[in-house]
């Protein structure tokens, strides 16, 4: 699978920063996954081409860091802190009712493909626990209720 114009531009920019272009494996994969939604086998090896760094570097990065996807997902990704903060006010409660809501389990994604539910360890939002992330947006201090109204704003 090519990389767009867009794309290799985009990971050519990114490679200038860096006195070594390999210190930019990261920010090719977050280009890659900007433009498609995730990182596929295909693409990764092509942006791996781009950087000059092998596949095996690439793949390493990216199941590293948890926000590069290498499955398809939904197009909003709810990742919801399991941290001990987050346990402790309320995690399991907002677990149970998300998957309850949205129809399925850990690494699944709705039929109609609007959302994806992770785990994630930590958001760093532990004085608002529970809390959630959906796609870029953070939202703590969950309850049922309010987890109804942020799904609402997702279409």
């Amino acid at each position: 699978m090519k990389l767009s114009q867009t794309e290799i531009e985009a990971i050519q920019h990114e490679m200038t920063l860096y006195e070594d272009p390999g210190a930019a494996t990261i920010e090719a994969l977050k280009i890659v996954q900007e433009h498609r939604g995730w990182v596929s086998d295909e693409s990764l090896e092509a942006a791996a081409a781009v950087v000059g760094v092998t596949p095996t570097q690439m793949e390493a990065v990216a199941t590293f860091y948890n926000l590069i996807f290498r499955q398809p997902v939904g197009r909003h990704v709810i990742m919801i802190c399991d941290s001990i903060s987050c346990y402790l006010t309320g995690y399991e409660e907002i677990l149970a009712y998300l998957k309850k809501t949205l129809g399925i389990e850990f690494g699944q994604t709705t039929p109609d493909n609007r959302f994806t539910l992770l785990p994630i360890c930590c958001l760093g939002n532990c004085d608002n626990g529970p809390a959630m992330r959906i796609n870029t947006d953070y939202h703590g201090r969950l309850t049922p209720e309010k987890v109804d109204a942020i799904l609402a704003e997702y279409t």
